[in-house]
């Protein structure tokens, strides 16, 4: 039951930062929007493979944020050429 509620308040969040990435104001508000999707995305993916006792899920949510990371960098790296 707590891991449903837990799973409800992240999809929140997670569409708290979506908006956020799409009505921010400046470049960066969108890229820390987009960010913070990330990274509620790998904790959603940590939740439901503890709740479905699947520990290989854990493994896909450390490349997810890691493929966020280095993605977020190079939107950033890109950013500052311009």
């Amino acid at each position: 039951m707590i891991f449903e509620i837990a799973c409800v308040g992240i999809l929140l969040t997670m569409f708290l930062a979506l908006a956020r990435g799409v009505i921010g104001p400046t470049v960066y508000d969108r890229i820390l929007g987009v960010n913070m999707f990330g990274t509620m995305t790998v904790v959603l993916i940590g939740v439901l493979g503890f709740m479905s006792g699947r520990p290989e899920f854990l493994d896909i949510a450390l490349v997810y944020a890691l493929m966020n990371f280095i993605a977020i960098i190079a939107v950033l790296k890109y950013r500052d050429l311009t």
